[in-house]
């Protein structure tokens, strides 16, 4: 399982003295909007530094590095599942899957090998050519699942993964993360507003006003 440790980290008055280790399974970062569970996702995420405290990634302090090494530490070690999608409209399930493996130089045989097998693993194999506007916004967020996991990160981003999906498409994917996090050993972190997802997951985290106000 990835360790992974913040603390404590003041960001620029938005968070303020978090404390908190995830050293295996899976956790839910729950707060209500402007509570600034967005900026604890992007730093855990190596998109933003904070501006002090320490954070430790599988390992690595990687609240100290250059922009370019946190690039390189988030194609390596994070995936991220977003509430909208993000996929290229134009591109198929496949080279949407593709693409951080582009990014990471890996050549084009085995791009498509394991793009092909991660899309197998969220239940998509029949789907691989179809493009976003031919598939429902649960098989799109299928989608974006595969191309999270494909580099095998170390950590696995989720932030609020059911936003724009019914109830029944929202299980859905939330049973599926589950799933894929204890076949694959990753480290969950769902970051979301809805108190139903918490219900099965091991740990959750609430925010208020930057700070952590229950565990």
């Amino acid at each position: 399982m990835t360790p992974v440790t913040a603390g404590p980290l003041p960001i620029a008055g938005v968070l303020d003295d978090l404390n908190a280790a995830l050293r295996s399974g899976h956790a839910l970062l729950q707060a209500p909007t402007g509570s600034g569970k967005s900026t604890r996702m992007n730093i855990l995420g190596c998109v933003d530094h904070p501006t002090g405290g320490d954070y430790i990634l599988d390992g690595e302090l990687v609240s100290r590095l250059r922009d370019d090494q946190l690039a390189d530490i988030r194609n390596r070690k994070v995936g991220f599942v977003f509430q909208s999608f993000n996929l290229l409209s134009r591109a198929t399930a496949l080279s949407n899957v593709e693409l951080p493996l582009r990014y990471a130089g890996v050549p084009a045989k085995e791009r498509i090998a394991r793009a092909t097998k991660a899309l197998e693993e969220v239940g998509l194999s029949d789907r691989i050519r179809h493009r976003p506007t031919e598939l429902s916004g649960g098989q799109q967020q299928r989608v974006a699942i595969a191309r999270a996991l494909v580099n095998n990160p170390s950590i696995l981003m989720a932030d609020e993964p059911t936003g724009n999906l019914d109830s029944k498409s929202g299980r859905e994917i939330v049973d599926l993360l589950l799933a894929l996090k204890r076949e694959l050993g990753t480290t969950l972190i769902i970051v979301t507003h809805d108190l139903n997802i918490g219900q099965q997951t091991q740990r959750i985290i609430r925010l208020a006003d930057g700070l952590i106000v229950e565990e």
